[in-house]
């Protein structure tokens, strides 16, 4: 299946675009998933659709720094020799929810069949679950969802696979050990039935009134040690301070230090498989914030898996 190109100057950090996944050799791979399930699909498109491009924009100018000090991390942007290649996004269309979901799987399964780890951009939050679906087959995963809502409504208005849903959905396939729901905070669509429900599942809740007191530990905790994550952001897990860029905001949210420490705490507790972001509406921005947010922990992502693997 073809890849659609990303703009001509808009690959991740400039990094090689490789839209032809036979025969794929990297360690990461940035790719686009636009559109999930919109809940009216004859409605008008959401800009977070335009999310993949405004991020890999923002993260032009960082492509000249891989070999830079970075001080947040404590070392080199990206270590030497980890390889990071743009496959383009999925061609999705927002009239055809279940074609986006298959294409969608599909592409990120052909990225682990080549052992690469795929670096998600969407789309809105319905799209988690469709890179999921594709680590059917591998070792069981640990989903760390960063999120101020918990997304575990069984269906809305009958539609079981929107944006409201993608934890359930995640939760209900064999090989997702647990999900752990990171920085809820405030109101959204939950009923007492849904919080009742993933928690009885084995699932558990970390608001981000804990993580503020105990900090990113409060999460840590709960994720096995030794195991394989994949990470989830929602980016109105962060405070609109810090990610300004989204729908629903509410004040609370986790910082970028947060994030920072959850990213390097899940490299060094285990590996993370995985990473996707959602939400990330750029017509709501301020300045490119939160596509500069979006971009920053990605490298650290990518930074402290490659110190992980001693590159």
């Amino acid at each position: 299946m073809p890849l659609t190109v990303p703009p001509a100057g808009a690959s991740f950090l400039g990094a090689p675009v490789v839209t032809d996944l036979d025969g794929l050799a990297a360690d990461y791979a940035v790719i686009g998933i636009p559109h999930g399930v919109p809940y009216d699909p004859e409605g008008p498109v959401t800009t977070a659709s335009l999310a993949p491009r405004a991020v890999r924009e923002r993260s032009e100018r960082y492509g000249a720094f891989r070999e830079h000090h970075d001080f947040d991390t404590g070392g080199p942007l990206l270590p030497p020799g980890v390889r990071v290649v743009d496959v383009g996004d999925v061609p999705t269309d927002p009239a055809d929810p279940a074609g986006n979901r298959e294409r969608a799987s599909r592409a990120v399964a052909a990225l682990l069949a080549r052992g690469v780890v795929p670096v998600v951009l969407g789309g809105d939050d319905s799209t988690p679950p469709f890179a999921l679906a594709a680590y059917a087959g591998h070792r069981p995963v640990t989903v760390v969802q960063v999120d101020a809502h918990v997304d575990y409504r069984d269906e809305v208005g009958g539609e079981r696979h929107g944006y409201s849903s993608p934890m359930r959905r995640a939760a209900e396939m064999p090989w997702v050990e647990r999900v752990v729901h990171v920085g809820i905070r405030g109101v959204g669509s939950a009923r007492r039935e849904d919080v009742e429900a993933t928690l009885a599942r084995g699932n558990a809740i970390v608001t981000a009134r804990e993580v503020h007191e105990r900090g990113a530990a409060a999460a840590l905790e709960r994720v096995p040690e030794g195991g394989r994550y994949y990470l989830a952001v929602d980016v109105d897990g962060f405070d609109p301070s810090v990610v300004p860029g989204t729908a629903a905001l509410a004040p609370g949210g986790l910082s970028y230090w947060h994030g920072l420490d959850l990213v390097a705490g899940l490299q060094r507790r285990g590996e993370i498989v995985g990473l996707g972001f959602a939400e990330h509406y750029p017509d709501k921005d301020v300045n490119g914030l939160s596509a500069l947010v979006i971009v920053r922990l990605i490298v650290a992502a990518i930074a402290a898996g490659g110190r992980r693997r001693g590159r």
